[in-house]
C-alpha cells in the first residue's frame, strides 16, 4: 500500500491524458445505437427504428455540438477541453470518426435491411423498377396531392440562391432550354408536410403473385420522375438529391430580454432558416459543378460534406414501426400497475376521493412509494397522483416543474382542472428545453389561460429538476406530499425511457421542496437544504463529499463501494475525485448510457473503476447513486447527470432514499444491470467499447428483460431478487 501511495503522489489527476473527449465519447454512444440496428438478434422493425434513431441523434449532434465547435473555430478560439483538444482538432476528429460510421449505416440498410424487408413483404421500391400500372397510379398521386404544393426555385442573376430550411431534403435540378441549349439550375424542396414514403394500393402490391404487407416508394423519387410538370418546355438534364443541416441552437440574451417568452418565440423563427449550414449530405453521383455551387453558396468546407450512397434521411424509417407486424417487433410490454396502487386502476376511473382512506395520499402516508418506469405504469402512479390532487377538495395547492411534456396529456388536463376549481397551481415551465421550446410555449399558454400561475424559470439557468409538491389540509394540520423523479412528466416517453420516482410525505422533503419552489418562483438565496442536493447550490460539493467519505472508509481498513447510474459523466472535478477513490481502493461501478469522459482501467489511477453502457429497447434515463458508507447502504435518485451543465447551469434536485425496502430494491436493480451480458458494453481505457457476451454455458442476461419479468411477477411488498 505504501508503494502505491508513493507512486500516486507523482500523478496529476488533472492531466489531459486521463480524460476522454466529450464529443468523441458521444459518437461512441451513437455507434452503440447503430449496433442495435446491425444486430440480427434485434427484430427487423426494431432495427429500422434504431437506424432512424441513429440518424436523428446525428441531426441534433450537428445542429448543436458541431455548430458550437464551428463557431469557436470561426472566433479563433483555441481553448482546450479537459482531454487537451482544441475546437479545430475536435472537428477533425469528429470527421475522421463519423464518416466510416455513416457509410456503414447506409451500406447495411441498402445491402441487408432493405432486402430483409422485402423478404418479409415490405417492399421499398425504386421508381425505375415499378410496373407501368404502378407508375400510372403514382403519377396520379403526383398530380393530385404532390404537384400543387411544390415550388421550383430558379437560380440565376435575377433569382438569388434560395434560403433553405434546416433539415430540408431537396432536389438540385439542371434543366436545358431547347431553343438555346443554355443550362439552368433550380431547386425543388421535398415537402415535409406529406408522408415520406407513399404506399401503393393493395391491388398494385402483388409481387410474384403474393400480396405484400406494404409496397411503396420514397416521395422524392416520385417528384424526380415527374419533373417535366414543374419545368414545362424545358429538357430535364439531371437531378441530384441533397439535405442540409443548420446551426439550430437558440441564443437568447435572457438578462436583456424584457419578455423571455417573446424572445424565445422570435429565436424559434430564426431556427429553421437563420443558422449557418453545418452539414451537407449529397449523393456520390452529384457532379463537381453542382457540388461546388452548393459548397460556395452555403460557405462550407469539404469536411462538412457527407456523401450518402442510397436513401437520404434514414430518420424517416421510424414510420415503418407502425406496421401491424408484431412478429417483427419486440414483444409488447404493458406497464404494470404498482401493487400498492392496484385498487385505483386507471386515473380516468377515479371515483369518490372525499374520504381519507380512498386516495393515493393514504397509500403514501403508510410509507414511501418508489415507481419504476416503464416497468410500472406512469399513468397509474404519477398521473394518478396529480389527477387525485386536482380533484381532492382537501388539496389546497399544487406546484410542479415541467421540462418536456405533451399538451394533450392527462397531466395538463389535471392541472387545468385544479386551477379552475380554485386551487393554487404554480408550474415552472422551462422554455429553453432544447427542441421542445415551441411545444412548451403552446401548452404553457393553455395553462396560463386556465388560471395556472406559469413561471418561465430563472435567468441563466434551465429548470431541469423533476419535482411536484402537493399541499393538503388534513384536519387541523397541513401535510405536504412530494414526487421527486429522474424523468420528464411525459406519458409518451415514460413508456420508452427507464426512470424512477419517489412519492413521499416526509416532512423534511416537503420543507425542502417548499424552499426550492420559493427559489424558483420568487426571490430566495437559499443555500442549504435539509435532505436535497440542489444545483447549482450544493450538489457537486455534496457528491464529492460522499466520494471522499468512501475514501476515508477504505483508509480506515473498511470496504468502499460506489455504484452510479446516469446518462453522462463529464465533470472534471467529480472524475478526479473518482480517480482518488480508485487509488484508495474504493470499488467503483459506473453505468453511463452516453458520454463518459473518465478513462477506466488505467494502472495507479482508475484500475478499480469499471464503466458499462446499456443500450436496449428502453432508453436508460434513470439516475441512481449508491454509496456503501461502511455497510450503511445509502442510495440517492434525481434529475442530474454528473456534467458541468447539470451542476452549474441547471436547477436540479437529488434526494436520499430512506426507506430500507426501497434502498434494497434500488440496489438490486443496479446489481441486475451490472450483470447484463447481452445489452451491456464495457468501456476500455482508450475510449472504445466492447460488447459483453456470456461465457460458455452461461445464460444470456438482458437486464431490461429480467426487470420486465421481475416486475410482472412482483406482488405486494415483495422485493426484487437480484437475479
Amino acid at each position: 500500500m505504501s508503494k502505491t501511495k508513493k507512486a500516486n503522489k507523482d500523478i496529476n489527476l488533472n492531466d489531459s491524458q486521463y480524460y476522454l473527449n466529450r464529443e468523441l465519447s458521444w459518437l461512441e454512444f451513437n455507434r452503440r445505437v447503430l449496433h442495435e440496428a446491425l444486430d440480427r438478434r434485434t427484430p427487423l422493425l426494431e432495427r429500422l427504428k434504431f437506424t432512424a434513431i441513429f440518424s436523428s441523434n446525428l441531426d441534433e449532434f450537428f445542429m448543436v455540438r458541431v455548430a458550437i465547435l464551428k463557431e469557436q473555430v470561426e472566433a479563433q478560439l483555441s481553448q482546450q477541453t479537459i482531454d487537451g483538444l482544441t475546437p479545430q482538432q475536435q472537428l477533425e476528429a469528429i470527421y475522421q470518426c463519423l464518416h466510416p460510421m455513416v457509410i456503414e449505416q447506409h451500406r447495411y440498410f441498402e445491402q441487408v435491411l432493405r432486402p430483409e424487408m422485402a423478404s418479409h413483404g415490405i417492399h421499398l421500391l425504386n421508381y425505375i423498377d415499378l410496373s407501368p400500372e404502378q407508375r400510372s397510379y403514382l403519377q396520379q398521386i403526383f398530380q393530385k396531392k404532390i404537384f400543387p404544393v411544390l415550388t421550383p426555385l430558379a437560380v440565376d442573376p435575377s433569382h438569388p440562391f434560395p434560403l433553405m430550411a434546416n433539415l430540408s431534403l431537396n432536389l438540385a435540378v439542371v434543366v436545358k432550354a431547347p431553343n438555346t441549349g443554355e443550362e439552368k439550375f433550380a431547386r425543388v424542396k421535398v415537402p415535409n408536410i406529406l408522408p415520406r414514403f407513399i404506399a401503393l394500393p393493395q391491388e398494385l402490391q402483388l409481387q410474384n403473385g403474393k400480396l405484400n404487407h406494404w409496397t411503396g416508394v420514397a416521395i422524392e423519387q416520385i417528384i424526380a420522375h415527374n419533373l417535366e410538370a414543374l419545368f414545362p418546355g424545358m429538357i430535364i438534364k439531371e437531378y441530384h438529391l441533397f439535405r442540409l443541416t443548420r446551426d439550430a441552437d437558440l441564443e437568447v440574451a435572457e438578462d436583456e430580454a424584457d419578455d423571455l417568452l417573446l424572445a424565445i418565440q422570435q429565436e424559434l423563427r430564426k431556427r429553421h432558416f437563420g443558422g449557418s449550414v453545418v452539414r451537407l449530405e449529397i449523393q456520390p453521383s452529384m457532379p463537381f459543378s453542382v457540388r461546388q455551387m452548393l459548397i460556395t453558396e452555403m460557405d462550407l468546407a469539404e469536411s462538412d460534406i457527407y456523401e450518402i450512397d442510397g436513401l437520404l434521411n434514414l430518420k424517416d424509417l421510424i414510420s415503418f414501426i407502425k406496421l401491424p407486424l408484431p412478429e417483427l417487433k419486440d414483444p409488447t410490454w404493458k406497464p404494470v400497475i404498482p401493487p400498492r396502487l392496484r385498487h385505483f386502476h386507471q386515473p380516468s376511473k377515479i371515483a369518490n376521493i372525499d374520504g381519507q382512506e380512498n386516495n393515493i395520499f393514504s397509500v403514501i402516508q403508510q410509507k414511501d412509494l418508489l415507481v419504476h418506469h416503464p416497468y410500472e405504469s406512469f399513468s397509474c402512479s404519477v398521473e394518478l397522483f396529480i389527477a387525485q390532487a386536482a380533484r381532492d377538495p382537501h388539496v389546497l395547492a399544487i406546484k410542479m416543474t415541467l421540462y418536456r411534456t405533451t399538451g394533450d396529456s392527462e397531466l395538463i388536463g389535471s392541472l387545468i382542472t385544479a386551477a379552475e376549481s380554485g386551487k393554487q397551481v404554480a408550474v415552472i415551465v422551462e422554455l429553453k428545453a432544447r427542441f421542445d421550446e415551441e411545444n412548451n410555449i403552446t401548452w404553457a399558454n393553455k395553462l396560463e389561460k386556465s388560471g395556472v400561475h406559469v413561471i418561465y424559470g430563472l435567468v441563466g439557468l434551465k429548470t431541469h429538476t423533476k419535482i411536484v409538491l402537493v399541499v393538503r389540509q388534513e384536519g387541523e394540520n397541513m401535510r405536504r406530499y412530494v414526487h421527486i423523479g429522474t424523468g420528464n412528466y411525459n406519458a409518451k416517453t415514460a413508456n420508452l425511457y427507464t426512470d424512477v420516482g419517489l412519492l413521499s410525505c416526509r416532512e423534511d422533503l416537503g420543507a425542502d421542496l417548499t424552499d426550492l419552489f420559493n427559489y424558483l418562483t420568487g426571490y430566495s438565496c437559499q443555500e442549504s437544504y435539509r435532505k436535497l442536493f440542489v444545483s447549482p447550490v450544493n450538489m457537486r460539493d455534496r457528491i464529492i463529499a460522499l466520494i471522499h467519505r468512501e475514501i476515508a472508509h477504505c483508509k480506515n481498513g473498511n470496504r468502499g463501494h460506489i455504484i452510479a447510474k446516469m446518462n453522462s459523466l463529464v465533470d472534471a472535478q467529480i472524475i478526479a475525485a473518482l480517480y482518488e477513490a480508485s487509488q484508495a481502493g474504493v470499488k467503483i461501478d459506473l453505468i453511463v448510457r452516453g458520454i463518459c469522459c473518465l478513462r477506466p482501467g488505467i494502472p495507479e489511477v482508475s484500475e478499480n473503476i469499471r464503466v458499462i453502457s446499456i443500450i436496449g429497447r428502453f432508453l436508460e434515463h434513470s439516475r441512481i447513486f449508491y454509496f456503501n458508507n461502511n455497510e450503511q447502504n445509502e442510495v440517492y435518485i434525481g434529475s442530474a447527470d454528473w456534467m458541468p451543465r447539470n451542476l452549474d447551469r441547471r436547477v436540479e434536485a437529488v434526494t436520499p432514499i430512506e426507506d430500507a425496502e426501497i434502498v434494497q430494491n434500488l440496489q438490486n436493480i443496479l446489481a441486475i444491470m451490472l450483470e447484463d451480458n447481452q445489452q451491456a458494453w464495457e468501456l476500455q481505457s482508450d475510449g472504445s467499447y466492447i460488447q459483453r457476451r456470456p461465457h460458455q454455458d452461461e445464460p444470456e442476461l438482458s437486464s431490461q428483460n429480467i426487470l420486465m419479468d421481475k416486475t410482472q411477477q412482483l406482488s405486494n411488498n415483495q422485493l426484487f431478487s437480484k437475479l
